[in-house]
């Protein structure tokens, strides 16, 4: 069956807009605690990020739940990857974050994660939307559930994140810039990474429910760039509005994607003998990526974009490692999701076992150019059917051969089309092949 609310990472859209309404959040709730509550747990964790209207949707939210029969645990604002955590540490029967990730403070989204720590099911999601196009009808207020509050939850998340590094190691003596895009992680990343050594500087701490993602964070890695060279920092580490993505910069402002981290890990792992089989990317990985594994033997996959599909691959290979090259990396040796200041952890380890700097590691992988233009477009009309942008796509890629790829997809989260080409040739050339496609995807 096709689904009618959920997209590819739960519920996403404009504040004020259907589906981010008080009144479908509070139907949503209401439907969630029937499917939920069947399994006899009616705890559920509900986290968000600081963009202002996280309060209106967690009210809805919390009035829907506790009308069927639920329990909702609030924990205010924390990062997406904690929510997976504390639900499964909490035995919760689900987690819900409230959050719109890297988009504008204008949007907001809703997403689940099952007592697992893991996205829910695509059946359950079903489940779900079935028991939103019923009436709402309330349990006997005997039953109804009663909400209360975690307050220590950032702090047991801290020290989780702090058990994923090694205990022999520390970063005494290291200046790192640690951007928080004003976002979920702004009272958290910093203290991780100070309690294990680093002097910090901090970015992106201020979060005012509308400068979420501003200018700042992994979406926006100019400003971290010239404050990490400006600070003669050893390095720079930038997280997204919820916190499950993360990108890097090196001393001199290069920065570092998904692909390169996941390059990072993994070359680690070989190294200390812990890699369990080989690693996951998506389909916009960097061809560079692929070539770098296969040269140290390690074997790569690609699934479609999105963390549940690599997460799906990664459990289908056997596999504990993969990424996206948006800065989406999951560990699975600790965590099911993508979890960015983990991620960074594990970046940040490598350094030290083999006494390298950022710089010198990210040096094994050769990246192509790679451009991707967003273009949006009318839901109406199907890009992959027309006629303009068939020709045009079939004109590059016989320019192309096997020096290059061309990607057209749809964002599972806005309306946007994607337009990806990625050659052996200069950026200059691969830029002219993306806007010349771009242009003919009809607005």
């Amino acid at each position: 069956m096709k689904k009618k609310y959920f997209g590819t990472d739960g519920i996403r859209g404009k504040v004020g807009e259907f589906l981010i309404t008080p009144e479908f959040a509070l139907k949503l709730g209401w439907a969630v605690g029937r499917v939920l509550a069947k399994s006899g747990n009616k705890k559920v964790l509900i986290g968000k990020d600081p963009r202002i209207s996280g309060y209106m949707l967690e009210a809805a939210l919390q009035a829907g739940l506790t009308s069927a029969g639920v329990i909702p645990v609030l924990m205010g604002p924390m990062p997406t990857p904690a929510v997976a955590y504390l639900t499964h540490t909490f035995r919760a029967t689900a987690g819900i974050v409230i959050s719109a990730s890297h988009n504008p403070y204008y949007d907001n989204g809703i997403k689940f994660f099952s007592e697992e720590g893991l996205k829910l099911s695509e059946k359950v999601e079903l489940e779900i939307e079935a028991e939103i196009d019923k009436e709402l009808i309330c349990v006997d207020c005997s039953e109804m559930g009663k909400a209360y509050r975690i307050n220590d939850a950032a702090g047991r998340y801290i020290e989780f994140c702090k058990s994923t590094f090694p205990s022999q190691y520390d970063l005494s003596g290291l200046k790192i810039v640690v951007d928080c895009a004003n976002g979920a992680t702004y009272h958290i990343a910093p203290l991780v990474i100070s309690e294990l050594g680093a002097e910090v500087i901090t970015m992106g701490v201020q979060p005012n429910g509308i400068n979420i993602n501003l200018n700042c964070g992994a979406t926006s890695m100019a400003a971290i760039a010239e404050r990490v060279i400006n600070e003669k920092a050893d390095f720079g580490i930038a997280f997204d509005g919820d916190g499950d993505r993360v990108m890097m910069v090196d001393h001199t402002g290069y920065v570092l994607d998904g692909d390169e981290i996941l390059y990072i890990i993994a070359r680690d792992k070989l190294r200390k003998g812990t890699l369990n089989g080989g690693a996951v990317g998506t389909i916009m990985s960097n061809l560079g990526l692929e070539q770098a594994l296969k040269t140290l033997g390690i074997p790569f996959d690609r699934s479609d974009v999105g963390d549940r599909h690599v997460m799906e691959l990664m459990k289908k290979n056997g596999w504990s490692i993969g990424s996206e090259i948006s800065g989406h990396v999951i560990c699975a040796d600790y965590l099911a999701t993508g979890d960015g200041i983990v991620s960074g952890l594990q970046v940040i380890s490598a350094m030290q076992g083999s006494r390298m700097n950022l710089h010198d590691l990210r040096q094994g992988i050769r990246k192509y150019p790679q451009i991707v233009e967003s273009v949006r477009y009318n839901n109406q009309i199907d890009p992959l059917q027309d006629k303009d942008v068939l020709e045009e796509l079939s004109r590059i890629k016989g320019l192309l051969g096997n020096r290059g790829r061309v990607l057209l997809r749809k964002s599972g989260t806005e309306p946007v089309f994607r337009v990806m080409v990625e050659a052996d040739e200069s950026e200059e050339q691969v830029i002219a092949y993306a806007k010349s496609l771009a242009s003919k995807v009809k607005i």
